[in-house]
């Protein structure tokens, strides 16, 4: 089975001229395309528009890697966790947050993370892969399936920040973007997609290069290097000059907002001095700020801000005529929050 090519991995140039050796016309392709992508099937016995014969021909010469769900948590404020198994048995997990006027899918792009944040516990995983592109966009599916059973609806927005640094799987990700995009996809808009990174700044100038049309979110947490670097070792040799210029180059490529996440971390960054040096970064480029509700995390000595402070924060930066959204947490009886996902679902 392992020596089977994956048909999700050819091109519709590849595919119709495998199509043409068998002497077959190529809109054979096209049929076959459309079920990989915009019908989301997971094996060629779903292809009925296919002949007996030729499904099993595929079956013959390609195999089909899905991922599948294989636990569903579900918290009492109505947000869903699932664990996803891929076809060599590691785990990941997406998230499923429903409110009254949309349904946002939280997604992965690797399994665990290569990034120690100090106050994430997927960090704590340590990387084990890159997700395909394919199994990226398998999450999406299940995901809008699953809304469309239960809530008769489908996916508004899509937010890759699940597992994972989405800028260290570049290829995968800007390759699952074009097939949930694509017509012959699963169709969604580019602009209800938004990329978060931990702030990589040569990927976010490669961004900005391939003029994407997705949104970027910059998980910043503190606008001071010295803070930044004692929760994020990343900002070690990712400073907050190299992000603000990388960020400038981004926007002048896309003209895109960039979105800035700040967790507020009780007596650590959640002060009015904090505040301030945030409002003087946010300077450096048109944006908004979501603050971020902090969700336990064992083992990390952090806890969230006190409402007092929360709201003193938010009304500093509004006072500067910025555009702030204050971000409560959800499904955190579950581990499906912000920085929760752990893989603590395994398999039955």
């Amino acid at each position: 089975m392992e020596s089977l090519k994956n048909i999700r991995h050819l091109s519709l140039p590849e595919l119709q001229e495998y199509f043409v050796s068998l002497g077959e016309k190529p809109f054979r392709a096209k049929q076959v395309y459309e079920w990989l992508w915009k019908k989301s099937a997971h094996s060629f016995e779903q292809m009925t528009s296919l002949s007996k014969e030729m499904r099993t021909l595929l079956e013959t010469n390609f195999v089909i890697h899905p991922a599948k769900i294989i636990s569903t948590n579900i918290s009492k404020d109505g947000t869903e966790k699932y664990a996803f198994e891929l076809f060599d048995g590691n785990i990941i997990e997406g998230v499923l947050i429903p409110s009254d006027d949309r349904y946002t899918a939280c997604i992965s792009t690797q399994v665990g993370c290569n990034f120690s944040c100090k106050f994430c516990a997927t960090g704590k995983l340590g990387w084990t892969r890159n997700l395909h592109f394919d199994e990226i966009v398998d999450q999406v599916s299940l995901i809008n399936q699953q809304v469309d059973k239960k809530f008769k609806s489908h996916l508004s927005n899509i937010v890759f920040m699940g597992m994972g640094e989405p800028l260290l799987n570049y290829d995968n990700l800007l390759k699952a973007v074009d097939r949930i995009t694509a017509e012959n996809g699963l169709g969604m808009s580019p602009r209800r997609i938004t990329v978060s990174t931990v702030g990589i700044a040569k990927m976010i100038k490669k961004l900005g290069d391939d003029q994407v049309k997705f949104n970027l979110a910059l998980s910043l947490h503190a606008a001071n290097d010295n803070k930044r670097s004692t929760v994020m070792p990343v900002n070690e040799t990712n400073s907050l000059r190299q992000l603000a210029e990388a960020l400038k180059y981004f926007y002048k490529k896309t003209e895109t907002r960039i979105t800035f996440e700040y967790l507020l971390l009780k007596g650590f960054n959640d002060s009015i001095d904090d505040a301030m040096e945030l409002a003087t970064f946010c300077k450096n480029v048109p944006c908004k700020v979501n603050i971020i509700e902090y969700n336990p995390v064992e083992e990390t000595g952090f806890k969230k801000s006190d409402r007092k402070e929360l709201h003193a924060f938010v009304s500093l930066l509004e006072s500067k005529n910025m555009i702030v959204n204050i971000r409560y947490s959800r499904g955190k009886d579950i581990d499906a929050a912000c920085g929760q996902l752990a893989n603590k679902i395994k398999k039955s």
